[in-house]
């Protein structure tokens, strides 16, 4: 897959810009601050029409404009040339491409694989166990369907339960109602995680030892909050939590509190790995979720590197690029030029404006 031209309109500081990308490498050049990054996260919406920065909607239209509109032709394995145009509004979005109105995200979801390398990414191994959920979430429903049938409906059936428990609703029979629903989509979720990890997990492996020295090992461990195997078992420990979610007015046991977990060398990457290893091992992440997207989707997604390039020393930055599969796309951001961007299209970003350099 390939961004041939994006127009974007009152996309956060973007008021109006219109450029064409040509070739498979970009560099969005500029100060800190101009809109590199913005132009970068509105190229990644088109995945899961969701911002790679947890922003909601509103935060993604100009200050004072009713609305922000994306508009991209992307030269598609599957679709040819496509045209995808959406409209987003403080209280939605519309999205339309050739099969016409998206009503339905699962009709959409995945279609245009992008993955985001992003100088915050250290915070999926660092920072708390709902990003990489999230992360996980978002790597595969856009793969399966079936994944994010299931997500939806635990989201839903757990957002009942604990509405019914703050209430202080006493009908056990509605709250039961809603653990078994919550207790089916639970074990599906469950098990679908832990075939995704096992699969992520290789393509992780491969993708760190392309990065790193042979003496450096890196895993994926999937951490599931809850043993239950069956739906009967999961209802189970719902019901015996139900007194101390009652007082605590959650559910604290399910798998929105699962976690994933980098291994560097076996051990605990969070505790024993340095800035450097860090590092690779998010973009050996990134790369597996890229790898995973290609296998499953048979699309090669493109990459949107914001600011990381410049972050990786001559060494790793030419490990980086012999990684690379499939030649595809890659869109970076920075304030200088790498050394080795040669023959790169540079487009200038300052003050809102994207502009070509040549």
């Amino acid at each position: 897959m390939r961004f041939a031209a994006v127009t974007l309109q009152d996309f956060r500081n973007l008021p109006l810009i219109g450029v064409a990308l040509s070739g498979r490498r970009t560099f969005l050049l500029g100060p800190n601050a101009q809109g590199k990054t913005n132009f970068i996260e509105a190229l990644g919406y088109v995945t899961a029409l969701r911002s790679f920065r947890a922003a909601e909607t509103r935060a993604l239209i100009g200050l004072g404009r009713p609305q922000a509109g994306m508009a991209f032709t992307v030269e598609h394995e599957s679709f040819g040339a496509s045209r995808v145009t959406i409209t987003l509004k403080p209280d939605g979005r519309e999205v339309m491409w050739e099969q016409g109105r998206v009503t339905r995200l699962g009709d959409f979801i995945g279609r245009f694989p992008t993955v985001v390398f992003s100088s915050q990414d250290n915070q999926l191994l660092r920072g708390a166990p709902a990003l990489r959920r999230r992360w996980l979430d978002l790597t595969l429903a856009a793969m399966d369907p079936a994944y994010l049938t299931a997500l939806q409906g635990c989201t839903r059936a757990l957002a009942e339960r604990i509405l019914l428990l703050k209430r202080g609703n006493r009908d056990t029979g509605m709250i039961e109602a809603f653990e078994h629903e919550l207790a089916g989509h639970a074990v599906t979720l469950v098990a679908k995680r832990a075939a995704g990890i096992t699969e992520l997990g290789e393509a992780f492996r491969v993708a760190h030892a392309r990065l790193v020295p042979d003496s450096e090992t890196a895993g994926l461990v999937y951490g599931p909050d809850s043993a239950a195997a069956t739906r009967e078992d999961f209802a189970a420990l719902l019901a015996k939590n139900r007194p101390r979610d009652t007082l605590l007015k959650s559910t604290e046991r399910g798998p929105h509190r699962d976690d994933l977990e980098f291994l560097l060398n076996g051990r605990p990457a969070r505790q024993f790995a340095s800035e450097g290893q860090q590092r690779c091992l998010v973009i050996a992440l990134r790369l597996a979720q890229a790898a995973y997207f290609k296998t499953r989707g048979g699309v090669t997604p493109v990459l949107l590197c914001d600011d990381v390039l410049g972050e990786l020393d001559p060494q790793r930055r030419e490990r980086f690029w012999a990684s690379l599969e499939n030649d595809p796309q890659v869109i970076a951001t920075g304030t200088s030029l790498p050394a080795d961007a040669v023959g790169w299209q540079v487009l200038r970003v300052e003050g809102g404006q994207v502009k070509s350099e040549g």
